[in-house]
Formats: structure tokens, C-alpha cells, sequence
């Protein structure tokens, strides 16, 4: 093997990540002719292909699967370098990269991470959201410093991790204080045939809330789904319909939204998880964070 080309070894390892070679070079602002040519003359070096095509997909042949391995942990080193530079310059606010899984909720998200905004220090927040897999894979070559999901790793997924569990919340719903009204005194009796802001049927919770419905053979008539739970919000301020949410964000649904809360349910809960590459934490933010937000939820 030849001496090895570090950009060639980088646009290869994006490759590997993002699946082909057209979002890699989306990412890497480059064309694809050129991401191809300079695969081309890495395998060359190698001397043995690196990705094998399925259909449309490029897969990692068992040569490019070493080659991701080592790649992984070169550029994430090279990461955490940069990252030991920066906080260490004079004067440069200290970075903590948080991943947030897009499901849960974005006020739980606030309430984990406003105490890192009042550290001693200057510190910025560089939050970035996702599905948990593709976070999972940052936090893995240190691009991220901790994950905040709604539920912990999935069993089976080959990655070094560890889940450090926050709390629980019970799902509530709320209301206008019209609906509130109406409603409250036979709850939960009272949402069959109430309008109902729902979220989509692709998420963790509404599959969790139609088992509920339908064991407590409720039918309640749905208005709207949403994918977007800020908008879900902002529909029942305008007294669309009543809308499922954690108990533990009543304060701020109010105080925001002018929602109150209208009843909640024992049998559903969600739980709130910091996901961190090391088993004991000892990035001092992620430990203020995860203290406080055991506290608060």
C-alpha cells in the first residue's frame, strides 16, 4: 500500500456515512465526479474495492468495513483535538454540541439545558436534531458531547454508549380553559367524541396513545395530526382541540400556550434519557445538566 491520502481517506468515510456518493457531496461541497475519482485512486491504493453496490446503494465490502473502522477513530480524534485547541484559546467560549432526538418534546429540551446557559464561564449550545441512530453515530466520533432522547438505546445497536436515565413523566392532556371546563369533571370519559390535536401515527406516542384509546374504548374525533408539536400547541391556544403532552411541562404550557391541564393518565409516561460515550460522565456540563434535570423532571 502506497502512503495514504488523508482527503481521500475523508471523502471516503463520508461516503460511508451518508450512504452515497451524491449526499456526500452535498456535504462536502464537492461534485460527484470528483468524490469518484478520488475513491478510485484511494481503492487503488488499497488495492481491493472498498464499497460494493445493492441496487442503488453502495455497502462496505469487508476491506472498506476495516478501513471505516480506523477511519472512525482518525477523524474523531482529529475532532477532539480541535475541540481541546478551541476551549483552551484564550478567550473562546467553551462548546458543548448536544444531539436531540426530534421526538421529544422541545420544552423538556429547554428545561435539561437553560442550566448550562447560567454555568460560570462563557459557553455556547450547538444543539443539533435527529433521528437517535444517526446521533448515535456523532456522538461515536465525538462530533457530539451528549444525546438527550425520549427513549435509551436500541438493543442491539453495535454502538459504544451508555444510557444515564433523567425521569419520567406522566402524559396529561391540556386544553383551553373553556374546554378544561367542559371536560374535566368525567375525565377521561369525557374524550369520546372530544376534538382531539393529535401527533403523527409514526411516532412512539401516538402508537402508545391509540392502545390507550382503545383499551379505555375511547374515540375521540380527531382534527388534526401534526408533525411539528410546536404547531400541535399553537392550534389549542386557539382552542382547536386538547392535545396529549408531559405532565411535567404544565408550568411553561401555560404560561406559553394558555393551556391548562386537563387530566392525566397513570398508565402512560414517557421516560427522558442523556446518552453519553462514557459510562461515568466527566464533561462538566453534561454532569451540571443531567444532576439539574434529574431534579427538575
Amino acid at each position: 500500500m502506497r502512503h495514504l491520502n488523508y482527503n481521500h481517506l475523508l471523502y471516503f468515510w463520508t461516503v460511508a456515512r451518508e450512504g452515497s456518493i451524491a449526499r456526500a457531496s452535498e456535504v462536502l461541497f464537492l461534485t460527484p465526479q470528483t468524490i469518484s475519482g478520488q475513491l478510485k485512486l484511494l481503492e487503488e491504493s488499497i488495492g481491493k474495492p472498498l464499497f460494493v453496490r445493492v441496487g442503488r446503494r453502495l455497502v462496505l465490502s469487508d476491506t472498506g468495513q476495516i478501513v471505516n473502522q480506523y477511519a472512525d477513530e482518525i477523524f474523531s480524534l482529529g475532532a477532539e483535538l480541535a475541540q481541546r485547541m478551541k476551549n483552551e484559546q484564550p478567550g473562546a467560549p467553551f462548546v458543548l454540541n448536544v444531539g436531540i432526538v426530534n421526538s421529544i418534546a422541545k420544552l423538556i429540551t429547554y428545561q435539561v439545558l437553560a442550566p448550562a446557559l447560567a454555568m460560570d464561564g462563557d459557553i455556547r449550545l450547538v444543539c443539533w436534531e435527529g433521528d437517535l441512530e444517526k446521533l448515535l453515530g456523532d456522538l461515536a466520533v465525538h462530533r457530539l458531547d451528549v444525546v438527550l432522547s425520549d427513549h435509551p438505546i436500541p438493543t442491539g445497536l453495535s454502538v459504544r454508549a451508555y444510557n444515564h436515565h433523567l425521569g419520567d413523566s406522566e402524559i396529561a392532556f391540556f386544553a383551553t380553559p373553556a374546554l378544561v371546563a367542559q371536560c374535566q369533571p368525567t375525565f377521561p370519559a369525557s374524550l369520546n367524541g372530544a376534538p382531539m390535536l393529535l401527533p403523527l401515527n409514526t411516532s412512539a406516542l401516538r402508537r402508545r396513545l391509540d392502545d390507550w384509546f382503545e383499551a379505555e374504548r375511547i374515540r375521540p374525533r380527531i382534527v388534526a395530526e401534526f408533525d411539528d408539536s410546536a404547531l400541535m400547541k399553537s392550534f389549542a391556544s386557539a382552542g382547536a382541540g386538547m392535545f396529549p403532552a408531559p405532565a411535567a411541562l404544565e408550568a411553561p404550557l401555560q404560561r406559553m400556550y394558555g393551556v391548562e391541564l386537563l387530566g392525566r393518565v397513570e398508565s402512560l409516561s414517557e421516560s427522558y434519557f442523556a446518552i453519553s460515550p462514557e459510562r461515568k460522565i466527566s464533561h462538566p456540563a453534561v454532569a451540571l445538566l443531567m444532576e439539574t434535570a434529574r431534579a427538575a423532571i
